[in-house]
């Protein structure tokens, strides 16, 4: 049954949209609030899902354009990991749609927990990891992580942000901010090209994807701002507690 879209229901979810849109340009995990918002409306799992993904859409493009400033001089990168992004994506959607939803809840807050982890250890990592070439690492292994943050991305792909900035921690030597717009640009190519499958064979609640995206778009540039002044170390910090937290409700949830 059709949710009623009312005034008190519209601000809820436009609210929701504007801080989804604000922490994934930050972080990530954005979806751990407009996801359990549509629920608490009434919207079924899998129609708040999938309209989750096609309303965040355009506030991911909206956080990657304010960070393209930092994308400068990373169009090597964006080349070589654009492709594994789209295809994990793909992947992902078409899980969605013929898996039953219990498949990954296992798994999923243990890889945020990973995630995080990585992040926290990232400097120690990247410290032994000098001596080693991270041309080779990267052409190597990168892409084929980034696949897989995809496909869950595209399943779900709350907290997606926190696991993609922990792999380019890893992989590739540096600033994080720099980092961070590369994360987004993934992000929103992922989120792209499984809203796009869902638009044309799921349902979609296009009133509730409509007033998320209007949240987004602005979030995406509010985030964008904020996430630029953070020094790296509260970025990083930032980064660990919000993916924590996610884990945390997913596991208590």
């Amino acid at each position: 049954m059709p949710v009623e879209l009312s005034v008190l229901t519209g601000l809820a979810i436009l609210a929701a949209g504007l801080a989804a849109g604000t922490i994934n340009a930050i972080v990530g995990s954005g979806s751990l609030i407009t996801f359990p918002t549509l629920l608490a409306l009434g919207y079924d799992p899998v129609v708040a899902n999938v309209s989750n993904t096609v309303g965040l859409v355009p506030g991911s493009i909206s956080g990657t354009i304010g960070y393209r400033r930092e994308l400068e001089g990373q169009a090597g990168r964006v080349r070589a990991l654009s492709l594994a992004s789209v295809f994990g994506g793909i992947t992902g959607a078409i899980l969605l749609l013929v898996l039953p939803g219990s498949v990954f809840e296992g798994v999923v807050p243990v890889l945020i927990l990973l995630a995080c982890l990585l992040v926290a250890l990232q400097p120690r990592l990247a410290l032994r990891a000098a001596s080693k070439p991270r041309a080779a690492t990267h052409s190597r292994w990168l892409p084929v992580t980034i696949y897989l943050t995809g496909i869950y991305g595209g399943y779900f792909g709350a907290a997606q942000g926190v696991i993609l900035i922990a792999l380019l921690g890893i992989f590739l030597d540096d600033h994080l901010q720099r980092l961070n717009a590369l994360k987004n640009l993934l992000a929103a190519l992922v989120n792209g090209v499984a809203a796009l499958i869902f638009i044309v064979v799921a349902d979609v609640a296009w009133g509730a994807a409509g007033l998320l995206a209007a949240g987004a778009i602005l979030g995406g540039q509010i985030g964008a701002r904020v996430g630029r002044r953070i020094p790296t170390p509260v970025l990083r910090a930032v980064i660990v507690v919000v993916g924590t937290g996610v884990a945390l409700r997913l596991l208590l949830s």
